[in-house]
């Protein structure tokens, strides 16, 4: 039985390193044509046969490939085209950021997928990492009352349950055999597992040396897999400087892309680096609201903390706690309660 190690705290502030571009298209009436020719709104780039147009001279050519560091819109043929042609293409490009942005925030902003189900008693995943196993057998999350519910037989008795709670496979017994599973969950591509073995290079468990660039490179693996925390700890590595120089903007980045792909915890650290270094505090409390939708009981605090200094009203304050009681009660379960009174030191929820 393998619990992932999770490495969520905030380490500082960030600011927005990515720029959504956008991307709008126009075709022609003819049919066999729309497939060829795009036209964007505006002074914008001219895109024939796969060939792009300088926005200054005209220039036609595969090689008109010095963009608009702003809006990504405009290609020119050279800087000098660029500087020649930037008052012309001062509104258009505004505009283009102004639309960028507000996508970018409806993007950012929505409201991200909860965790799978687990796959046994089909009740919600809680958030914290307590609450659950990943089991490296099989490769399955299974919730912390469903790990500790008894086993029966076809027939109802009861027999060990020293196994799997999903397949039913024995649990391992030797760090040997422990990574040897993992590493098979590995070549199989499972994103968990190549995760932990980041983690397991980043704290210097499961055998393996502490070296925070091989940790990285796991992390990436496995957000690109669609580990949305694997992210957050990217983020982390970044506000930290651990394998990386410390780059504020890309922590700030990755704690988005896990955000968006539902981790709470990286959700909390955007809250946190809006409110406390960003200060602008709407949108550390959509942050924090997003978060607590999510379980993060740390956020719940963060929005009282925000309503105590007049940041947020008691409106909000209410929300956020009807808001984190329907969480509580969508991850309670009986057998769960007995899991957590067996274990005291290890909150579920």
């Amino acid at each position: 039985m393998d619990n992932s190690d999770k490495r969520c705290d905030d380490g500082g502030d960030g600011s927005n390193s990515g720029e959504m571009i956008l991307n709008k298209k126009g075709s022609t009436s003819c049919p066999c044509e729309q497939n060829n020719i795009a036209i964007t709104e505006g002074i914008d780039t001219i895109v024939l046969d796969n060939k792009s147009t300088c926005a200054n001279c005209g220039k036609e050519g595969d090689d008109i490939n010095n963009i608009c560091n702003k809006c990504k819109q405009v290609k020119y043929c050279n800087a000098a085209c660029k500087k020649k042609h930037r008052h012309k293409h001062k509104k258009d490009c505004e505009e283009h950021q102004r639309l960028a942005a507000e996508l970018h925030d409806e993007e950012l902003f929505k409201q991200p997928p909860q965790l799978e189900d687990c796959p046994i008693c089909f009740l919600r995943i809680p958030t914290l990492n307590t609450g659950s196993t990943y089991m490296s057998c099989c490769g399955k999350v299974v919730c912390s009352g469903c790990c500790y519910a008894p086993l029966y037989d076809n027939q109802g008795n009861e027999v060990d349950n020293q196994k799997c709670s999903f397949c039913r496979t024995p649990f391992f017994t030797s760090d040997e055999e422990a990574k040897e599973r993992n590493m098979a969950r590995v070549k199989a591509g499972d994103p968990i597992a190549i995760y932990s073995v980041g983690c397991g290079y980043a704290n210097g468990t499961y055998g393996l040396p502490q070296d925070y660039t091989k940790a990285l490179e796991y992390y990436h693996r496995a957000g690109e897999l669609g580990d949305a925390v694997a992210y957050n700890n990217i983020g982390l590595a970044y506000m930290l400087g651990e394998g990386v120089e410390v780059d504020k903007k890309k922590a700030y980045h990755y704690y988005k892309l896990s955000a968006m792909a539902g981790n709470a915890t990286a959700r909390r650290n955007l809250g946190h680096v809006e409110g406390r270094e960003g200060k602008n505090q709407d949108r550390a409390l959509k942050h924090y609201m997003i978060a607590v939708r999510g379980g993060d009981s740390e956020s719940l605090k963060g929005i009282n903390m925000m309503y105590s200094a007049g940041y947020a009203t008691k409106e909000d304050y209410t929300k956020a706690l009807q808001s984190y009681q329907a969480y509580l009660e969508e991850v309670k379960s009986p057998q769960r309660d007995k899991a957590a009174a067996a274990h005291e030191d290890c909150r579920y929820y």
